[in-house]
C-alpha cells in the first residue's frame, strides 16, 4: 500500500482528500502544514506528498524548497488556488512534479498521482518493462523477448523517455534541451535522425511504435 501524504492547512479540504484516498487503497498521513509534512517524514516512509501552498507557519513553496535542497526526491503533487502561470513557473522552478488547481476534480487527482507513482518507480528501479519489452538504464540496453542489445546513449534516453511517457507528445525542443546538452551544437533534426534510428531498429517490435505528430513531436504509442 502507498503511503501518500496529505498537506493542507483546511481541515475539510485535508479530510475530504484522505478519505478519497483511502477509498481507493491508499494510506494517507496528514499534515497541516510544512513543519508537521517535515515532522511526520521522520515518522514514516512516504511515497507522494498532495501539498497545499498556502498554509501557516511554512508554507508549499519553503516545504518543498527544504525538501528538494535536503536530496529528498519524494512526488509532489501540489493543489493550490492560484491558477496564475507565475505561480506554476514557481512551483515547477523549486521542484513540485505535478499542479492541480483548487477545487480538484477527484478522479483528476487520482490519475495524477497514479502517473507521478509510475514514474518515481521507473526512476528508482531505472528499468522500464513494456510487455515483452525491457529497458534497463544503467547497462543502456534494450532486451525483447529474451533478446538483449546494448544502444548509443542518446537513442537509449531518447526510447526511455518517450516510452517511460506514453501518448505524450514531446516536441524536438523537449527531447533536445533534456538529452543534449544545452550547449550542443546539434539542431532539432538531430532528433528526427535518432528517432528513425529507432523506428528502423524497433520496427518488428510488438510492444510499442514510435508515433510523429505532425507539427507537434513525437509520441510513444503502446500495442498491448
Amino acid at each position: 500500500m502507498f503511503r501518500i501524504m496529505v498537506v493542507e492547512d483546511d481541515p475539510n479540504a485535508r479530510k475530504l482528500m484522505e478519505t478519497v484516498l483511502r477509498q481507493h487503497g491508499y494510506d494517507p498521513i496528514p499534515a497541516r502544514d510544512g513543519i508537521e509534512a517535515l515532522e511526520q517524514m521522520e515518522k514514516y516512509h512516504i511515497d507522494l506528498i498532495v501539498l497545499d501552498i498556502m498554509m501557516p507557519r511554512m508554507d508549499g513553496y519553503e516545504f518543498t524548497r527544504t525538501l528538494r535542497e535536503s536530496g529528498n526526491e519524494t512526488p509532489i503533487l501540489m493543489v493550490t488556488a492560484k491558477e496564475g502561470m507565475q505561480d506554476k513557473k514557481m512551483g515547477f522552478i523549486i521542484g513540485t512534479d505535478d499542479y492541480m488547481v483548487k477545487p480538484v476534480d477527484e478522479e483528476e487527482m487520482l490519475l495524477r498521482i497514479t502517473a507521478l507513482l509510475r514514474r518515481s518507480r521507473i526512476a528508482a528501479d531505472r528499468k522500464l518493462v513494456i510487455g515483452g519489452t525491457d529497458l534497463n538504464f544503467n547497462s543502456m540496453t534494450v532486451t525483447v523477448n529474451g533478446e538483449g542489445d546494448s544502444l548509443p546513449k542518446k537513442e537509449f534516453l531518447l526510447l526511455f523517455k518517450l516510452l517511460s511517457n506514453p501518448s505524450h507528445i514531446f516536441t524536438r525542443r523537449q527531447l533536445m534541451d533534456e538529452i543534449w546538452d544545452m550547449d550542443s551544437e546539434s539542431d532539432e533534426r538531430t532528433v528526427d535522425v535518432h528517432i528513425n534510428r529507432l523506428r528502423d531498429r524497433f520496427r518488428d517490435n510488438k510492444d510499442f511504435e514510435i508515433v510523429t505528430v505532425r507539427g507537434l513531436g513525437y509520441k510513444a504509442v503502446l500495442k498491448a
